[in-house]
């Protein structure tokens, strides 16, 4: 018997969730591996404080928001790691991994 592609939630033309109240970890996973990105701890710390502001303030945080969270964390004033982590883009990777909709008015980066 062959193994089901993972069903994901309806996506726009750019592959970020229409509606992102049907994200869930195995949606995250299935965006991850389409990036071709491996998720570590320092990955999903980023995107369950993503996933938290965002249930929290209805809107998705701003980089800094994540890059101090992220140096909170780690003990470190990398503002690096979050590029480290997501090297396309923090829009084109971790709020699509995190099951954001595409930030309007954000470049791509």
């Amino acid at each position: 018997m062959e193994s089901a592609e993972p069903l994901l939630p309806d996506r726009d033309e750019e592959g970020y969730l229409i509606d992102p109240a049907l994200w869930n970890e195995t949606v995250a996973l299935t965006l991850a591996q389409e990036a071709e990105l491996t998720l570590s701890e320092a990955h999903w710390q980023a995107i369950r404080f993503m996933r938290d502001y965002y249930a929290e303030h209805q809107i998705i945080p701003d980089v800094r928001h994540v890059i101090k969270h992220l140096a909170e964390e780690h003990g470190s004033k990398d503002r690096n790691l979050i590029f480290a982590l997501f090297p396309y883009g923090y829009v084109a990777q971790a709020c699509k991994i995190a099951g954001m909709k595409r930030p309007r008015g954000w470049s791509t980066g």
